[in-house]
């Protein structure tokens, strides 16, 4: 039975899917590689599974080898969080201290903007914590698909309708984050440049929204991230339209415009497992992400206007808009309906 493996077993597994190999692993784990040849082939027997193809060039999991190794990383840690917790219990679980790694993923803007202060303060509380922060692209599975293989215990993710949290997971919304329109510094009709773009920009609704912006031309520059976005946009390639985190230090050469009441707006959220939800550090992250919550954004200049002073800040649910509007406006997206831990 699957619940006769052993957490040695659980190593080899992950060892193996991730050094792609059974001679790699075994010099990993300071074994031989016939036992590890052997462990594998029992914990395929155990489970009822081939978990692993092998060839010349290597060991590629099978889909159902991806699941276990993914289950067994969410284990192994487990085994981590339950030693670490229960050598820092106190009589009274205020008083709990923990030591160890706290794993965390996150988009860029998310990992410049909201996590230092939040670790900052965590780690004063705690502070044998030691931050592990890993940058994923929120495309694809994102920073989520990193929590739900067992590579992360937290990850700062999009969650709304359109990028529900994975089944398994848990979570919910720090803030919701408006869409600016960002272009060069005074230019007399910033709607009118060619538009700088990056991938992990939007979710499919603002990219509907997109669709509905006849002055919205096909981007001409793709670039790999958000920064690289501004110092195009600074640097004279065009305008870009961005979230609000993505445009705290923005430089003086770039004016924001507000794209008015019908502007659309992405949720930023927190997604971790519900065995680790309950965790000392990833309680404590999570309290500690709420608690420094943005003030809302200062107002940016309105279009033709000088420009703006950078923005200190992100807005936290909703900013009043000013009144440029754009063309076609769609309805307001549905409220996401993220579930999560008791907070």
């Amino acid at each position: 039975m699957p619940s006769d493996l052993a957490p040695h077993e659980l190593r080899v597994l992950v060892a193996v899917e991730r050094e792609r190999g059974f001679s790699a692993a075994a010099e990993k784990l300071g074994m031989t590689q016939s036992a590890v040849s052997h462990s594998v082939r029992s914990s395929e027997a155990k489970i009822g599974a081939v978990l692993f193809e092998r060839g010349r060039r290597g060991a590629t999991p099978t889909p159902a080898g991806s699941r276990a190794v993914a289950h067994a990383r969410r284990v192994l840690r487990l085994l981590d969080t339950l030693a670490a917790e229960a050598r820092g219990a106190a009589p009274d679980p205020a008083d709990d201290t923990v030591a160890g790694p706290l794993r965390i993923a996150a988009f860029r803007s998310a990992a410049l903007q909201l996590l230092p202060a939040a670790l900052e303060r965590l780690t004063a509380r705690y502070p044998g914590i030691v931050p592990e922060v890993s940058l994923v692209r929120e495309v694809g599975a994102g920073t989520a698909g990193e929590v739900a293989a067992g590579r992360a215990d937290l990850g700062i993710a999009t969650i709304g309708t359109t990028s529900p949290i994975p089944p398994g997971l848990v979570g919910d919304v720090l803030l919701e984050e408006g869409y600016a329109l960002v272009h060069p510094a005074g230019h007399a009709a910033p709607r009118s440049l060619p538009l700088v773009d990056w991938t992990e920009n939007c979710t499919s609704y603002t990219r509907s929204w997109w669709a509905e912006q006849e002055w919205i031309p096909a981007a001409s520059v793709r670039a790999e991230d958000d920064g690289a976005v501004l110092s195009m946009v600074s640097s004279g390639f065009g305008m870009a339209i961005m979230p609000e985190l993505s445009l705290v230090g923005a430089p003086p050469t770039i004016e924001i415009t507000d794209l008015g009441p019908e502007r659309p707006t992405r949720s930023v959220g927190y997604v971790t497992t519900p065995e680790l939800a309950g965790s000392v550090a990833v309680r404590g992250l999570i309290r500690e992400l709420r608690a420094l919550r943005p003030r809302p954004v200062a107002q940016p200049a309105a279009p033709q206007s000088a420009p703006s002073p950078v923005p200190q800040s992100v807005a936290a649910r909703s900013v009043a808009p000013r009144s440029t509007r754009p063309q076609r406006p769609p309805a307001q997206p549905a409220r996401p309906q993220p579930v999560g831990p008791p907070r």
